[in-house]
């Protein structure tokens, strides 16, 4: 159902009907569209983010470019038949997430781009996942601007220049109105990718790149309205963390006015408000469920989730020189009913529950994309590594001790370019398989980490170290923690730690030391402590595969357990683990 957020185009209608004949009303200013008549003008807004390789529908049949199109297609009918045109972005993040498009550099997603019909497109962080060239190859492939106001060129000394790399933003004429759409990326990208892909550019800060744009676009531009498309995230009353400032206080910092719309992504979530909660507090929002955007400082923001599993509409309204938001909704794409834990529920036959209507695939989009799946499926076999023994990641086993493959992933993990920690965690719940002896492949690696989860950094001081060891240590079943690189004793009947030795550093209490861990586990998956991290947003598996690649030969025996480095006690006797 479409959520109306003022009076609707049908009661509008009726309004005008009924004072339509009132002549000493000729002079009295339209407070809705069907009052302004001609004088208003409406236009659609639809937008995406995140798409993160998903130009392929997922193997339930969920979302996926090819029927994105046909809904897109629908709803630009559905908006020209009534006077209106559609402005269609996309909040970034279009690279990395899914391996038969990593492995293709997003070739096929731009291709799917620009057959749905893209106008702009915010430039992500992972866009500077792989090095710029391949970055330059998609910008000229992609059939539409790519826009970035904060990032600079710096020239062979390593100085700053006033060059950008993408344009700052860009008019589009929408059913006669002027609309300068501003491209924003978030400042954090400078340590989420690999230093070396982004050494030749600057990540200013948008805040006040915003400032500078607005005022080229007054100087050099005759516009209606701006609009952003950021990808920087979306944070409740701008409560943003460790991470850089996103949306709301992009608004905020913004004079009233000036601002009127910011097509989001990044943080990838449904920006679904709380009615009753002032714009301080996100909806239960589920799939099929009313959505009201954020409105800060008089602009609205919206995000549309992730990997187009929704596609965002607003509908605008444009008269008296102001934008009224007339109707939003995220409309699901092919989406299922899931349980709490995201088990797909079924009907009493046995069927799977659309939340919403089918929407069918369009025959060329995936006739052109099947190719690039099919191709992909092949770069999934490809040869990456070989390993000389079993490296051990069964269930049973891996669950009640330290094993080689568990000690492997640390290693994997707290070595990552973007990490380099002093130590490893890695819950066993996450380790779904193990790796035999012979050639490693990527589908290997996805059968050994199939949730894509984020590789991330925690700091801490010895003293915290060992107090969160000492609650992790005692985890059993899934949370029964592979621990790399540390010498501890973990006390079952006490849940205490006694670190020995982190990195060949010793141990103080004192001292700060870093260690990698999966967002899952630092989100508090498995009962885990919830705790701050640096996430490179760079999935498990993916970091995996690059460690595989740069050791081509693993010896298995280089990563067995050393016995005395991760011990249980419990009664005082050494036990494989606290359960």
């Amino acid at each position: 159902m479409r959520h109306m957020l003022i009076k609707g185009l049908v009661a509008t209608a009726v309004v005008a009907a009924l004072t339509g004949c009132n002549n000493s009303d000729d002079d009295k200013v339209p407070t809705t569209c069907a009052e302004a008549g001609s004088a208003c003008t409406t236009f659609t807004v639809l937008h995406t983010n995140d798409n993160h390789g998903r130009f392929w529908e997922n193997s339930d049949g969920e979302y996926g470019m090819a029927a994105r199109k046909v809904l897109i297609d629908q709803i630009r009918n559905d908006v020209k038949s009534k006077g209106g045109e559609v402005l269609l972005l996309s909040g970034g993040d279009i690279n990395t997430g899914v391996p038969e498009s990593d492995m293709q550099d997003a070739v096929p997603d731009f291709i799917g781009m620009n057959l749905i019909g893209y106008d702009a497109m915010a430039v992500g962080n992972h866009e500077f996942d792989n090095s710029l060239n391949v970055l330059d190859m998609q910008s000229k492939l992609a059939n539409f601007p790519m826009l970035a106001a904060n990032i600079y060129i710096k020239d062979k000394e390593g100085k700053v220049t006033d060059q950008r790399l993408f344009d700052a933003y860009h008019v589009f004429d929408v059913n006669g109105l002027k609309i300068a759409v501003i491209g924003l990326t978030t400042k954090d990208t400078a340590h989420l990718v690999n230093p070396d892909n982004i050494s030749t550019i600057y990540f200013a800060d948008p805040q006040e790149e915003i400032q500078k744009t607005l005022k080229e676009i007054e100087s050099k531009e005759k516009v209606d309205l701006v609009f952003a498309t950021t990808h920087m995230g979306h944070y409740v009353d701008g409560s943003h963390g460790t991470e850089a400032p996103g949306d709301v206080l992009l608004a905020r910092s913004v004079a009233e006015g000036k601002l009127q719309a910011i097509i989001g992504g990044h943080s990838q979530n449904p920006v679904c408000m709380d009615p009753g909660s002032d714009n301080k507090a996100y909806a239960d929002f589920k799939p099929g469920n009313d959505c009201a955007p954020d409105q800060q400082n008089g602009t609205w923001i919206m995000q549309a989730h992730e990997w187009g599993k929704y596609v965002g509409r607003a509908d605008f309204e444009y008269f008296n020189g102001e934008l009224h938001l007339a109707s939003y909704d995220l409309i699901p794409v092919n989406l299922l009913t899931r349980d709490a834990k995201g088990n797909l529920v079924k009907d009493e036959h046995g069927n799977q529950i659309l939340i919403d209507k089918l929407i069918s695939a369009d025959p060329v989009v995936k006739s052109i994309l099947y190719p690039y799946q099919q191709k992909g499926q092949e770069l999934l076999d490809v040869v990456i590594s070989y390993t000389d023994g079993l490296l051990q990641g069964n269930r049973d086993i891996v669950r009640a001790q330290q094993t080689n493959l568990g000690q492997l992933l640390g290693e994997a993990y707290r070595t990552y370019n973007l990490v380099e920690a002093d130590f490893g965690v890695m819950n066993s719940g996450g380790i779904r398989d193990s790796i035999g002896i012979g050639d490693v492949s990527y589908r290997d690696v996805l059968k050994v980490q199939p949730f894509g989860n984020f590789v991330a950094k925690a700091t801490m001081t010895g003293s915290e170290v060992a107090e969160y060891l000492g609650k992790v240590g005692t985890k059993t079943g899934g949370g029964y923690a592979q621990l790399s690189n540390i010498s501890v004793t973990i006390d079952c009947d006490t849940a205490t730690a006694n670190i020995s030795d982190i990195n060949n550093r010793g141990f103080s209490p004192t001292d700060e030391y870093s260690f990698s861990i999966i967002s899952f586990s630092a989100a508090g998956g498995d009962d885990y402590p919830k705790i701050n991290v640096l996430n490179t947003q760079q999935t498990d598996a993916a970091v995996l595969r690059d460690f595989f690649e740069k050791n081509p030969m693993i010896k298995a025996a280089d990563y067995e357990p050393v016995a005395g480095k991760v011990v249980h006690l419990k009664n005082g006797v050494v036990v494989p683990n606290c359960k």
